[in-house]
């Protein structure tokens, strides 16, 4: 998706004054001797084509002043990002309700938990506007939803779709975490996270939870864990443990608010230094502006030489 812009808009503000002392500050000559001094001066008078020529030529100047610049977002190199999985438990413990005690997300329906986290990670996904997003499923075993992309809109279309067990009914957190270990299998970022929600305890799956985060920690992949539910529905200790050992954090969400705010503390926490610079390649157009400018000047000193 390309945009037009501006590095510095409020520079065409300079049109403003300019047009209006064009056109009312005027050059008078006053005669104080001859009465009819008038005809032996020249012309001042300018002709209407070459008065809107002198405005377009400050037109151009101004908006080279302003630096027009051309920006292709979706382009990969004007992206500097994380890659990011979302790795959301689908077991049925997640299809329990009364999450939402506040109706901070559910707007007087009764959603379950699963829903609930949808309709807070899709907003995460949107946020997220220099990074790729991937989804991992996870239950009794773990599948990719969502291959890691740049497409958010569709990402969050397939999001939508998703349902509680889907993957099974029991927890495999160590599935979870090896499948979205997984997804960055073609991944090139510097910066690798994997968001791991769960509500329940791990007693599924192949791969214990140690194992996976072994393996997330050979691809220096960071792991944020989040505890959903009331205190003791979640393995709080091996949530901490996952998180610590692969240099993340870990949160504990008892209601949707709370769910909505940790996924903001993350947003911030991976997004700061991403923030502080500007990325974004661009094309810069002010040449073109000034070769505009330039033609027209030069017209107009023609004219003025065969007068």
């Amino acid at each position: 998706m390309n945009f037009f812009s501006f590095e510095y808009p409020y520079l065409i503000l300079l049109l403003a004054p300019i047009i209006y002392c064009m056109y009312r500050c005027k050059e008078q000559i006053k005669a104080k001797f001859f009465v009819h001094l008038h005809l032996l001066s020249a012309k001042k008078s300018l002709p209407k084509l070459e008065w809107l020529l002198k405005i377009v030529t400050f037109v151009f100047l101004c908006t080279a002043l302003a630096s027009p610049v051309l920006i292709d977002k979706a382009n990969p190199l004007n992206r500097d990002g994380r890659d990011i999985v979302l790795a959301i438990d689908g077991s049925g413990s997640m299809n329990s309700s009364g999450f939402d005690t506040e109706d901070e997300v559910s707007r007087g329906e009764r959603l379950s938990r699963f829903e609930i986290t949808k309709i807070i990670a899709t907003d995460f996904i949107k946020n997220r506007v220099s990074d790729n997003v991937g989804v991992v499923l996870y239950g009794d075993f773990a599948f990719i939803a969502s291959p890691i992309t740049y497409e958010k809109e569709i990402l969050s279309d397939m999001l939508g779709y998703l349902t509680h067990g889907m993957a099974g009914q029991n927890t495999a957190i160590g599935e979870g975490i090896a499948m979205g270990v997984r997804a960055f299998k073609h991944s090139s970022a510097k910066s690798k996270v994997i968001i791991l929600l769960t509500d329940g305890e791990h007693n599924s799956g192949e791969i214990s939870p140690k194992d996976a985060t072994a393996l997330a920690k050979e691809e220096n992949i960071k792991i944020y864990t989040i505890g959903m539910g009331n205190k003791g529905e979640a393995d709080e200790a091996l949530l901490k443990q996952i998180a610590q050992e692969s240099g993340g954090e870990f949160f504990s969400a008892t209601s949707a608010k709370e769910l909505k705010g940790v996924y903001g503390k993350i947003d911030e926490m991976e997004s700061s230094k991403i923030k502080s610079k500007e990325y974004l390649l661009k094309d810069y157009y002010y040449f073109t502006a000034l070769l505009g400018a330039l033609a027209i000047l030069l017209y107009l000193l023609y004219r003025e030489a065969r007068r």
